[in-house]
């Protein structure tokens, strides 16, 4: 009888274990090898699968090759800031395959394509299925889909419409006055002085964050941009490494503090909603509001839900225009004439005094360099969509669980759509307009494209144009003799070893 049992036993962890392996086998290469053949079918070329792991090793690899080296100032940016990626369109053209780990890696750099799945509005190219290491950064709008997207932005876009962000000028202005006022004391001993301002248009951004989301200042949220930027660096460490499947259950000492990061985040913002409510205050800032629409959403929003916008405004606000500054100081920096051509049109309309609203949207040189810089260093280089479901890329057919790569800087550096001086730094290219600036409308989208379009899209160029015109009005800059150009990426596209320019006092 015993030995019945014993047998019965054995044979049922035999067939758990059988079970167990054949879904492992079918997870890590029956499956990704059917995706294969169905993509190679519809006549993608790219890369075979290899085991587990796909491509990752060989994109880290390249990546840490060219992340070695400097490039000249007029050396093309996109071998250095995507070799990988670089390389596969290059040998297989703008729809190709690669792998991501288990998952192939659909790499569409065709403006019309990418154009066509911006402008989904079925779902049928959804966001990527969610990422628990990379829920840790946010999980705010950009990640929602379906309902619970279109719900969440209904609910936050009226946030950002225009009178809101008229109202959030004077915040604008003053956070710029600040950085002005010390940008003159480092300055006035000489006259002029070195200054990374990659740490400064941060510190910047950081304080327009925390006034026109909080009603704060630059210090009260400086814990939470701290944490955030450690809390990058070791969720790309781990997404980027060799995978191995739990991983990320392990009370590893990296995953025990990434972990900890997202904790004590939460608990700093959950404490700053806390005290807005208790305030009971009637300012118009980002968290008054949505806590305002919070009472009105019936259960939609929640403080939960609150504090992952917060994750992502902290995130995504500072990062999208402190970078974006950064690389017009460099590239104005790069061509004196056209800093000089923006200095006599901030002073012509709006002398020395801190421009308004409406002076900032007649700045039209400030604006054309603005977009041609965007075009050049666009701050999110790479977009991602995901088939959920088998679904049609114009004539193409796409297996459900394919990731699609989306270069945004491939196509803002494709001469067939911008001409044979793409390389060129030519803000007349938008003139007229960003609608004729290329042959194709959909060649430029530094804030995405489609019903998923950034939402802070004006509110970071308000900023921007404020803080530019500023620093036109006080200071001429050239680059420093420490600068070294080393465009790269670490989520957003930045400068690798700083942005070294010397500020002289007007």
């Amino acid at each position: 009888m015993k030995g019945s049992i014993f047998q019965t036993l054995l044979f049922s962890l035999l067939l758990l274990a059988v079970y167990a392996l054949s879904k492992v086998a079918i997870a890590v290469w029956f499956r990704p090898k059917k995706l294969e053949k169905q993509l190679r079918k519809q006549g993608i070329k790219g890369t075979s699968y290899k085991l587990v792991n796909g491509d990752k090793k060989q994109f880290v690899r390249s990546s840490m090759a060219t992340s070695a080296k400097p490039i000249a100032l007029n050396d093309p940016i996109i071998p250095r800031v995507y070799p990988f990626f670089h390389e596969i369109v290059q040998n297989y053209g703008k729809v190709s395959m690669c792998w991501f780990g288990t998952r192939p890696r659909l790499l569409v750099a065709d403006p019309e394509l990418i154009k066509f799945v911006l402008n989904d509005k079925t779902g049928d190219f959804g966001k990527p299925p969610s990422n628990p290491l990379l829920d840790l950064l946010q999980r705010g709008l950009a990640s929602l889909k379906g309902e619970k997207w279109a719900k969440r932005r209904k609910l936050i876009t009226p946030a950002f419409n225009f009178e809101k962000l008229k109202g959030m000028v004077p915040a604008f202005s003053a956070s710029c006055s600040d950085m002005i006022n010390r940008w003159k004391e480092l300055t006035s001993p000489k006259g002029y002085c070195e200054v990374d301002v990659g740490p400064e248009f941060h510190m910047l951004a950081g304080d327009v964050i925390a006034r026109t989301a909080f009603g704060s200042t630059y210090q009260d949220g400086k814990k939470i941009f701290d944490l955030q930027k450690e809390l990058v660096t070791l969720i790309l460490q781990t997404y980027m490494s060799m995978y191995f499947p739990g991983l990320r259950f392990l009370p590893t000492k990296k995953n025990m503090r990434m972990y900890s990061i997202d904790k004590e985040i939460k608990a700093k913002l959950r404490d700053m909603i806390h005290k807005k409510e208790q305030a009971r205050s009637s300012n118009a800032d980002m968290l008054s509001l949505l806590l305002q629409y919070k009472k009105e959403s019936d259960g939609d929003l929640t403080d939960e839900d609150i504090i992952e916008e917060c994750k992502l405004f902290y995130f995504a606000g500072q990062e999208t225009t402190a970078h974006w500054l950064t690389w017009t100081l460099i590239v104005l920096s790069m061509h004196p004439n056209w800093q000089e051509k923006a200095r006599e049109e901030v002073l012509q309309i709006c002398g020395n005094k801190i421009p308004e609203i409406d002076q900032l949207n007649r700045l039209k040189i400030v604006a054309m360099i603005l977009n041609e810089v965007f075009r050049l260093y666009p701050t999110v280089p790479l977009l991602f969509r995901y088939t959920h479901r088998e679904t049609n890329l114009k004539e193409m057919s796409i297996p459900g669980g394919v990731e699609l790569a989306l270069p945004i800087l491939f196509v803002h550096y494709d001469a067939d759509y911008w001409g044979d001086d793409v390389q060129e730094f030519k803000p007349e290219r938008f003139a007229d307009g960003i609608s004729k600036a290329s042959k194709d409308q959909a060649a430029f989208y530094p804030f995405g494209w489609g019903p998923r379009i950034c939402l802070g899209q004006n509110f970071a160029n308000i900023e921007a144009k404020m803080a530019l015109a500023m620093i036109l009005q006080h200071f001429s800059f050239e680059l420093s003799p420490s600068y070294t150009h080393a465009p790269f990426t670490h989520v957003t596209l930045q400068p690798q070893h700083g942005a070294h320019i010397v500020l002289h006092q007007l």
